[in-house]
């Protein structure tokens, strides 16, 4: 497979109700252009070989001989075809009718599988033509010439087991327990549906929520392919749904109501969806408990096809859509406040002292302390705000750490540490013209040291500000700025720090605040440990060191999520970063991101306690178990071999 990706599509055909010499050669010349769009599996509408509006013409020998007969016509016009092929029609074993989905591949068939529920509406009672699965005779069924595996209890595997698909029938879906659901916990990773569902008013957003919800109950990538223009509208109309989603995710739909036929195409990540059910044991578990019947493999061949993605990788993963913001937002907050505000209960506290630099971090574990203490009727003036002046501090970050402290009325401090440093230099025999790790660290371990010791003076807790792109990289000192009474910060990737300090200016506080965290928002990222440059702007900043945050978060999330290796993240960045960073650039950094990541676990190993806020978090005693000492050996080996 192409980086685990599987390139599926649902298919929308031009129909002609009880024409199937049309609708056989429309399927061929969809099937020939799915082909040469470097489809691997592709689906179409229930009963499209037929239509599905024929009514009682189903009980007519004439259409029923026509469909197996154009059948016949169909594998031998797409013989030389790679791809899979769910073909929906009425399928006739001995006196039984079903409806039935056919898959194909090379002008074979390989498994047949009749539709489980059937309807029983005014408009299409399906009990009046068909049988349902569950009262067929027979394990196989003749078509094509040829006797093939018929049945509900069918799953398609390729060779070597990689992809395992599963298909269900329209109004299946729609019912308690869908039989996708039976196959996902057998191991299918794609589910397939061929449907003939009409409109009407709200039914279509049910139709999404079904879809998307499915596929997210079944840790699963689902493509629907439903009927559409051609079909009768005597009474009904058919708007031509086509969605592919995965893991509650909908990754493309068709156009509604089109006049023209349609390849609705995404890819499906079955890598994500394998990594996810590793860590779902409930899959493995309701098989032990519940047993349940034998199900029948098939083998197909996966065609191999170019490494080519339709689907949008999203370039800041950790960052919710516009749409979205302001929800996400206020509930990012609401986890880290909640955490806080149980912190300060617990340990009887009425002060908090943290540590204001000017610069992100630091700004947002303020704007979180503020809201804590205003949800706990509790004086912001109980907030203890230091500034701690040093050798690399600037005029532009001091004067943004007093102006915010001052416009949210917490108690501010300010205590300088050049000469405490300069002391300990003496003491440790140090020279302070030597810009070295002992330079930088002894000044951020003399600020925690400050903050440590505020807070017992007051009986207070020292609120951390280092984010989770930090505590990725290690970019913090042991014992210094990577020690807190509590990290409210611990869960929030940097990209998402920036967002979050934005919506805050935009939406949540006066115009004075929000003109110092726009300025904030505008400053380079900082550890301001180094002397300031000759014109007193920012000397050191941090992503010409360790790399773009942008870039290691996106490491972060693909590495942590989903355990994909180097080679995987590499080429998904290039599709996410295109034309914005080169692949050298990316590879550069992603090497050392994979070197920090494993090089700095010790710092990771003893990290304070912080909320955890969205799907990934680096805490010892929760989501991220890894021995200080591990080996980045495998990692970096495929790192280095990127090209």
């Amino acid at each position: 497979m192409n980086y685990g990706f599987v390139r599926v599509a649902a298919v929308v055909p031009e129909v002609k109700v009880a024409d199937c010499a049309f609708n056989a050669g429309k399927i061929a010349g969809l099937m020939e252009r799915a082909e040469e769009a470097g489809i691997q599996l592709v689906c179409f509408p229930e009963l499209a070989l037929t239509g599905y509006t024929c009514g009682d013409l189903f009980h007519q020998q004439v259409l029923l001989a026509k469909a197996a007969g154009e059948l016949e016509k169909l594998l031998e016009r797409t013989a030389s075809l790679r791809l899979v092929a769910l073909i929906g029609m009425p399928v006739v074993a001995g006196t039984q009718v079903f409806n039935a989905a056919v898959a194909i591949q090379q002008g074979h068939i390989m498994g047949v599988v009749p539709k489980t529920y059937l309807p029983n509406y005014s408009e299409f009672y399906e009990k009046r033509w068909f049988v349902p699965a569950a009262e067929a005779l027979s394990g196989t069924v003749e078509l094509a010439g040829n006797a093939v595996p018929f049945g509900t209890d069918l799953l398609f595997s390729s060779a070597g087991g990689e992809v395992t698909f599963g298909i269900e029938i329209c109004e299946d879906l729609w019912t308690p327990v869908p039989p996708s659901s039976l196959l996902a916990m057998q191991g299918a990773q794609l589910l397939f549906n061929l449907s003939a569902s009409n409109e009407a008013i709200g039914k279509h957003d049910y139709l999404l929520s079904l879809v998307k919800q499915q596929s997210a109950r079944c840790v699963a990538g689902y493509v629907y392919a439903s009927a559409g223009f051609g079909e009768s509208t005597t009474d009904v109309v058919f708007a031509g749904n086509g969605l592919i989603a995965e893991n509650g995710t909908l990754l493309a739909a068709a156009e509604r109501f089109s006049l023209e036929e349609q390849l609705v195409i995404s890819e499906i990540d079955i890598h994500r969806l394998d990594a996810d059910r590793r860590r779902i044991t409930s899959f493995a578990e309701y098989n032990r408990l519940n047993g349940g019947k034998e199900y029948r493999r098939i083998q197909f061949t996966l065609p191999e096809v170019p490494a080519v993605l339709s689907r949008l990788v999203h370039p800041y993963p950790f960052v919710p859509s516009e749409k979205e913001m302001n929800a996400r937002c206020e509930e990012i907050f609401a986890i880290q406040t909640s955490g806080l505000a149980k912190r300060m209960v617990h340990t009887h506290t009425r002060h908090l002292v943290v540590g204001i630099s000017g610069g992100l971090d630091s700004t947002l574990a303020l704007l979180v302390c503020a809201r804590t203490c205003d949800r706990l009727d509790i004086p912001r003036s109980s907030i203890i705000g230091i500034t701690m002046p040093g050798f690399g501090t600037t005029g532009r970050t001091y004067a943004n750490a007093l102006a915010l402290m001052r416009s949210l009325g917490i108690t501010v401090r300010e205590i300088p540490i050049r000469e405490a440093c300069e002391l300990h230099f003496r003491d440790i025999g140090h020279s302070p013209e030597v810009h070295d790790v002992t330079y930088e660290n002894a000044q951020a371990r003399e600020r925690t040291q400050i903050l440590m010791d505020v807070a017992n003076q007051v009986n207070g807790l020292v609120v951390g500000t280092g984010d989770l792109s930090e505590l990725a990289l290690g970019w913090a000192t042991y014992n210094g700025d990577q020690m807190s009474m509590y990290g409210v910060n611990a869960g929030i990737p940097k990209t998402l720090v920036r967002y979050l300090v934005k919506w805050v200016a935009d939406t949540q506080v006066d115009k004075a605040s929000a003109d110092t965290l726009r300025d904030i928002l505008d400053t380079p990222v900082s550890p301001e440990l180094l002397p300031a440059a000759g014109d007193g702007t920012i000397a050191q900043k941090t992503e010409d060191l360790v790399g773009p945050y942008e870039l290691h978060d996106f490491f972060l999330y693909y590495m942590i999520r989903f355990g994909f290796g180097p080679a995987k993240i590499f080429y998904l960045a290039q599709q996410a970063f295109s034309g914005l960073y080169s692949a050298e650039t990316i590879r550069k950094w992603l090497l050392i991101f994979v070197r920090r990541f494993f090089a700095q676990q010790f710092k990771r190993s003893c990290m304070p306690d912080g909320p955890k806020v969205g799907t990934i978090n680096l805490s010892p005693r929760g989501d991220w178990r890894m021995p200080s000492d591990a080996a980045a050996t495998a990692w970096l080996e495929e790192a280095e071999g990127l090209v």
